[in-house]
């Protein structure tokens, strides 16, 4: 007998376009199309469950389960900044599939790049770097995290469902996303799961410390190692998950953090993880409470939080808006998954804009913090497959 499910959404595979929502994970994956309803209002009070735009939430989705959506979904784009407006809707339709499911590119890309530019530049960003450097020695903050951004023009039209395909052929186990935005999509590969919520249940994990690697197997062991064995990328690493257990003990029966961290990979990079798991207490909390009671976490900001957000909002020559956000999905069970838009790019027309930052603490370098935001940045530039040049300083 044939799997009419699996031939419908194959075929629908077929009719993407960039109005399209797609989350790829190895939990679950899914496809979200037509837009029954937006929801665009900040959500800096979302962390509580009981707060207004829960509630209004919670009546759309009744709302819509009235007009004959099953199992309604909220997904989409949360910004780095909560009290920013959201890019967030309610789907008309839900496919969820398994990630294997997700057909292989077939066709390759043909892009080739007219003009580039970024902000800040080399000097810049290592003066911005120094600034904060300087702060941590003065005690005003412990870290912060640090951003560029890259726009590429490229001769022809950009299709961002195209791009995506190559992002997940590229980074198969990441998180692939392609959220559409008002003009143009989001996509990106991130590595970093900010919050999965099933039952009662929540798991996460953080990532704060990284390396390059090599193509040489024995020199990508060593840089591992060396990893691990980092006392700058172990104290970066332990602001996070130090702030992630403060967070979590109040809402959470039983929380277990793994008491060192492990190393993951992309095809790029050396991360520190650590695995954390909790219970939580309240039944009413839902994946984009816990989401938002997270976000931003040191990973993506700093700590403490507020000196932090006010350094970049001091120093970093643009607003971040979706970049450094999450992007994800919570039903109306309170289940879902959330990770942070990291190794991501805004694509509209024949332009995109790309994100990448790097963690400051006292130890840090410049021209490694640079050299770390390239290396992040060759993810989405292997994406369009042009040649990766330095960037003009």
């Amino acid at each position: 007998m044939p799997d009419l499910y699996r031939d419908t959404l194959l075929t629908g595979f077929n009719d993407l376009n960039n109005k399209d929502f797609l989350f790829l994970s190895s939990s679950k994956s899914l496809l979200a199309q037509g837009q029954y309803a937006i929801v665009s209002k900040p959500l800096d009070d979302a962390a509580n469950p009981d707060s207004l735009i829960q509630q209004e939430i919670r009546q759309l989705f009744q709302q819509a389960k009235s007009d004959g959506i099953e199992n309604p979904v909220l997904v989409g784009a949360i910004p780095f900044d909560k009290q920013q407006n959201t890019a967030l809707f309610v789907p008309e339709q839900c496919n969820w599939f398994q990630r294997k499911q997700f057909p292989s590119l077939i066709s390759n890309s043909i892009y080739t790049e007219k003009r580039r530019s970024q902000w800040p530049d080399k000097a810049h960003f290592s003066q911005m770097v120094n600034t904060a450097i300087d702060a941590m020695r003065n005690h005003t903050l412990d870290k912060v995290v640090l951003s560029r951004l890259l726009d590429i023009e490229t001769h022809q039209p950009l299709d961002s469902i195209q791009l995506l395909r190559h992002l997940n052929q590229q980074n198969s186990w990441c998180y692939n996303f392609h959220v559409p935005l008002e003009n143009g999509a989001l996509i990106g590969a991130s590595p970093e799961l900010l919050v999965r919520k099933q039952g009662n249940t929540i798991f996460s994990q953080p990532l704060a410390g990284s390396a390059k690697r090599s193509e040489n197997q024995q020199d990508d062991y060593k840089l591992r190692q060396a990893l691990i064995q980092s006392v700058k990328d172990n104290y970066e690493h332990r602001l996070v998950t130090d702030m992630m257990r403060n967070v979590l003990e109040s809402r959470c029966e039983k929380l277990h953090i793994s008491e060192m961290p492990s190393t993951i990979s992309t095809p790029v990079l050396w991360h520190l993880a650590t695995d954390i798991e909790g219970e939580l207490k309240a039944p009413q909390e839902n994946a984009l409470s816990v989401a938002c009671l997270l976000h931003p976490t040191p990973a993506l900001c700093g700590t403490p939080y507020q000196a932090a957000k006010n350094l970049i909002e001091e120093l970093e020559p643009f607003k971040r808006n979706l970049f450094g956000g999450i992007v994800g999905w919570c039903d109306e069970k309170g289940n879902g998954e959330w990770v942070v838009t990291i190794r991501c790019g805004e694509v509209n027309g024949s332009r995109v804009r790309l994100f990448a930052g790097a963690g400051i603490v006292p130890d840090s370098k410049p021209e490694s913090e640079w050299q770390e935001t390239e290396v992040k940045f060759s993810t989405m530039m292997r994406a369009f497959e042009f040649s990766q040049e330095a960037c003009p300083a």
